[in-house]
């Protein structure tokens, strides 16, 4: 399919498709460039591999938090204003990210990268709602979608080769000539627009979500990243949970809460929110675990460890022709418990990674895990989305969205503190015993992700596709 026919044919119109793009595929980019870089930061700054978790879960933690109220401030400060500051926030965190000699200001660094990399897609999706005709939305909406597939394809092979060729730091700094190239753009392409704030946003909910995603996953990635002890994991995640509840009990008597409890009357929406999480909080490690595992373990260079990973996206652009055929003949609800169970044990089986392992067959693995994984989000996402009204559309997607996030930010803490746990039983003296850790760590996940396949036990049995999935544009899947 040739993307440029599907961009309407107004020059400032194109030229507004083409910023929103580039936009979304820096976004995608460095959330998969970082994976294959790890071991290489790790070592400039002194810490082991297995500790890095943090630099992930810090950038899309930080995206979680600040999908709920991206709407709000786009409509409140117009989003000529906020595409720009989102840029430059985004560039001046990888400057940030570039300079930094340690963990914990590189972590820093990577929250300010996510406050900027979070308000792109939205802020310029909202734009596009408002100048492109309706008729001609899904278009522009598909040619946005396609730099969110490229980005995970390119991002850890680019990755690799700037870090064996270059340095690990560069895969921040190409950022900066982008986003000074994006700050111009915007002021000449992006429309001023504001609309017109319907209703007062809810600050004090918020507030009470985001302190609860964020301590829920300070807790989970206590022990491993931050080096606190069980009590003090224990006390934030009581925090944690205690927040949560708090929200909704304040948003049932709420006249105008930031997600109305009313959704989760729908049971597709909740059911497709609790299987989204749980789903994928065991697959969002791999992109994580694999690059370590093989350079850690494995012994293979960035570059040949980036490249390994082409066959994951390849092959979740591949079933994405096939999602819908199959959706539509089995129903989402077989289709989800049987596919869930396959994503499993997909990943389960490199736990039986062994020295020596023929590169074919680490192939297959990966495209097995590409395929399954892609149709995976793409029947979770449609069955969330499906039977909301047009009064609750946008508030669902926004609340989809955010768990995407968040499932992403928790798998990852989760896996690693999982090999932490793994790593201290096994110890690290040896390539060997690192590989212990990591066999007994994909077996764990992949029993977890396995295990979330009862929640989409609980769908009707008679739902079907009724139309074409939507394009991804959460980058990922």
């Amino acid at each position: 399919m040739n993307s440029e026919a599907a961009v309407p044919v107004d020059p400032s119109r194109k030229s507004l498709l083409w910023l929103v793009a580039v936009g979304f595929f820096m976004q995608t980019l460095d959330a998969t460039i970082i994976n294959t870089a790890l071991p290489a930061m790790a070592t400039s700054l002194g810490e082991s591999p297995l500790r890095m978790q943090s630099v992930v879960v810090a950038y899309a933690l930080t995206m979680a938090m600040l999908i709920p109220a991206s709407g709000w401030i786009a409509d409140r400060f117009g989003t000529r204003r906020i595409f720009f500051c989102a840029i430059v926030l985004f560039a001046a965190g990888s400057v940030q990210c570039a300079l930094s000699q340690g963990l914990g200001p590189l972590v820093a660094a990577r929250v300010v990268q996510g406050l900027g990399g979070a308000l792109l897609l939205p802020v310029g999706r909202l734009a596009l709602l408002r100048t492109v005709p309706r008729a001609e939305f899904l278009q522009a909406m598909s040619f946005v979608a396609i730099p969110g597939l490229i980005g995970p394809l390119l991002g850890p092979t680019l990755g690799g080769w700037l870090v064996q060729y270059a340095s690990w730091h560069w895969i921040f700094l190409i950022n900066v000539p982008v986003g000074l190239a994006g700050c111009i753009a915007t002021l000449r392409y992006m429309p001023d627009l504001r609309g017109a704030i319907q209703k007062r946003f809810d600050s004090v909910g918020y507030a009470l979500l985001a302190f609860g995603m964020v301590t829920i996953s300070l807790a989970v990635d206590g022990v491993s990243g931050l080096g606190l002890h069980q009590g003090g994991v224990i006390v934030v995640l009581i925090f944690g949970f205690a927040s949560v509840v708090a929200y909704w009990l304040r948003a049932a008597r709420t006249p105008e809460p930031l997600f109305s409890p009313a959704l989760f009357g729908i049971p597709t929406l909740s059911i497709g929110l609790l299987g989204n999480l749980f789903s994928r909080l065991g697959s969002s490690c791999m992109p994580f675990l694999v690059p370590l595992l093989l350079q850690v373990s494995m012994g293979y260079s960035p570059v040949r460890a980036g490249l390994m990973m082409l066959p994951v996206a390849l092959a979740g652009m591949a079933m994405k022709r096939f999602a819908t055929p199959l959706i539509t003949r089995h129903g989402y609800r077989r289709v989800l418990v049987a596919n869930t169970v396959l994503v499993g044990c997909t990943m389960a089986s490199f736990g039986l990674t062994a020295p020596g392992q023929p590169v074919a067959l680490h192939l297959l693995q990966l495209l097995v895990f590409g395929a399954v994984n892609s149709l995976q989000f793409t029947a979770m996402n449609t069955i969330t989305l499906k039977d909301l009204d047009g009064s609750m559309a946008s508030s669902g997607n926004s609340l989809l969205s955010m768990v995407q996030m968040l499932a992403m930010s928790l798998g990852v803490a989760a896996a690693g503190a999982v090999l932490a746990g793994y790593n201290g039983v096994f110890g690290t003296v040896t390539p060997v015993q690192t590989l212990d850790a990591f066999q007994a760590t994909f077996a764990t996940m992949g029993l977890i992700t396995v295990a979330s396949a009862l929640i989409f036990w609980h769908l009707p049995a008679e739902v079907r596709a009724a139309q074409p999935a939507q394009p991804e544009v959460s980058g990922q899947g």
